[in-house]
């Protein structure tokens, strides 16, 4: 999961570099050719940055081993799958407003921008099959898929997104256990220890009811998490020589209320910028749980 939210992090650049331009003004009618070039640049940029960081540094001290294949579809209780979806999404979100700002008609940019999204992902999914301890995973494929064809889908239909992959964090008591798995620090944890990750299908009031009355920034949504994990398919026992305490695994499916902030009207660039940024993370809010362990529960306040 690390390698795919630093990959965010390398599209995050081109997002905040072409999504204020987009927001500040409507975009143009024609093809402008230097907006295009910028756009080309950057990305390529991006991906040649992407794999070098794959080629040099995170693979660097692995095996090459013979290309091999890894089912990995029930692991972490699908929590990892829901990363690669929120991953595609988010990538192919950013370069779908890239082409748009250059000009390029909206539903080519809305093909574009997926299958650049798509394309960012592929590549990890093919070193993972030539590296030991690693495999080509054909379920991490689909939900890298699931997640470019909800951007690609919503801009054919709708032209617009009012439902937006939302993702959240909260560090979970689990990484004491076994911190050498889940993160001996709170950094290490934020990428390895999935019980404290939540992702969201974030969707807007005001286009699912076409009522003016809401506010056009509200959002309701639903999440999906998961606790109780120490391993991949199931719990150690015994782990480096020491006991493991006994840890129900569970899912939990939550109701809450969200902002789309790219909703919210502003005239300063600067914020639109700021809101484009980090309109893809759920905003803290009271909410409504449900898990196979608990039941109903009543959350004050959900991070």
């Amino acid at each position: 999961m690390m390698k795919h939210l630093l990959t965010i992090l390398f599209v995050g650049l081109m997002n905040v570099a072409f999504c204020a331009p987009d927001t500040l003004s409507a975009p143009p009618d024609s093809l402008v050719k230097k907006r295009l070039y910028s756009t080309l640049t950057t990305q390529l940029l991006t991906y040649t940055a992407g794999m070098s960081f794959l080629s040099f540094i995170w693979y660097k001290d692995h095996e090459r081993v013979p290309f091999h294949y890894y089912n990995d579809s029930k692991g972490y209780l699908q929590m990892d799958k829901c990363g690669h979806a929120y991953t595609g999404y988010i990538e192919s979100r950013a370069a779908g407003r890239a082409f748009r700002w250059s000009g390029i008609k909206p539903s080519t940019s809305a093909w574009l921008g997926g299958i650049v999204g798509f394309l960012y992902q592929a590549p990890i999914e093919v070193f993972d099959g030539l590296y030991e301890g690693w495999g080509f995973s054909w379920s991490d494929i689909g939900a890298n898929t699931i997640g470019s064809a909800l951007f690609t889908s919503q801009e054919l239909i709708w032209q617009e997104q009012w439902m937006i992959m939302k993702f959240s964090y909260s560090p979970s008591a689990y990484r004491t256990i076994i911190p050498q798995r889940l993160g001996e620090t709170h950094f290490e944890s934020f990428f390895n220890d999935y019980n404290g990750h939540t992702y969201w299908m974030s969707a807007n009031l005001q286009s699912i009811t076409n009522s003016q009355r809401l506010p056009k920034w509200l959002n309701v949504t639903l999440g999906y998490s998961a606790n109780g994990m120490l391993g991949e398919f199931e719990n150690p026992e015994v782990y480096a020589g020491r006991p493991v305490p006994d840890t129900p695994r569970y899912r939990q499916w939550l109701l809450s209320l969200d902002v789309d902030f790219s909703r919210i009207p502003t005239r300063k660039k600067w914020l639109k910028t700021v809101f484009s940024t980090i309109n893809g993370i759920k905003v803290p809010f009271t909410a409504l749980e449900y898990n196979s362990l608990h039941g109903l529960q009543f959350r004050p306040v959900y991070f």
